[in-house]
């Protein structure tokens, strides 16, 4: 179900979009007019990610939004635009997220086979249990909207480009300090590990056990590094 909104302002995250490459950027923000808004604008599209995540985009109605946000339709309205327009919000602070954690992961200071583990490990802990049973919002964006939304089909392929190239780095510098096994080319090797670690979040809605998944990584891992 889709809702038009009035206007749209515009709504900046000091991370939103900065992932992107060769997107638009975004228009600037108007001054404000009248009384200010007396809501915290990211919080409200934290809570409506946390809608859309469990429900989906098409599945999720206005009075969903309007319930988790807290906020009256007006303000609503006035705020995000369209469910449209607060949908890409949503998934941009989804993708901010994980990628704030990437760069935690992969930070070039940190030994490369220690933060491969670290990124793995985040694997584990969200396929495990009720994590793995709520998925991962990106897949299931994927799964609906890839192919028919092209501000959806630019936001994952970018963000699966920049966790390929998080991860090269972490195997490139593998290979330099001799970790990497020999015959690995580290960003084919990349690629085969972005495939797998979105592959497990889809077996993840099976709820595997945290065992089961910690060993299906390290067994995965070990074919890489030495």
């Amino acid at each position: 179900m889709s809702f038009a909104f009035d206007r749209i302002d515009g709504l900046p995250f000091k991370d939103q979009l900065v992932y992107i490459s060769g997107m638009n950027q975004a228009a600037p923000a108007q001054p404000s007019r009248g009384r200010p808004r007396s809501f915290d604008t990211e919080a409200a599209v934290e809570r409506a990610m946390n809608v859309f995540w469990s429900r989906g985009y098409h599945a999720t109605a206005l009075p969903d939004l309007l319930r988790a946000t807290k906020l009256s339709r007006g303000s609503l309205y006035a705020a995000f635009g369209d469910k449209h327009s607060l949908f890409l919000l949503a998934l941009d602070r989804y993708i901010a997220d994980a990628m704030t954690r990437m760069d935690i992961e992969f930070d070039p200071h940190r030994d490369p086979v220690d933060g491969l583990r670290a990124y793995l490990a985040g694997y584990v802990d969200r396929n495990s249990g009720a994590n793995g049973r709520r998925g991962c919002l990106l897949v299931a964006t994927a799964m609906e909207l890839a192919g028919r939304d092209a501000d959806v089909d630019r936001r994952i392929g970018s963000f699966f480009k920049a966790m390929e190239a998080r991860v090269a780095g972490a195997l490139s510098r593998a290979k330099a300090a001799g970790k990497l096994a020999d015959g690995v080319e580290p960003s084919s090797a990349a690629r085969v590990l972005v495939c797998f670690v979105e592959g497990l979040r889809v077996v993840g809605k099976t709820a595997p056990t945290r065992i089961i998944s910690q060993a299906t990584v390290d067994a995965f891992l070990d074919r890489f590094i030495r």
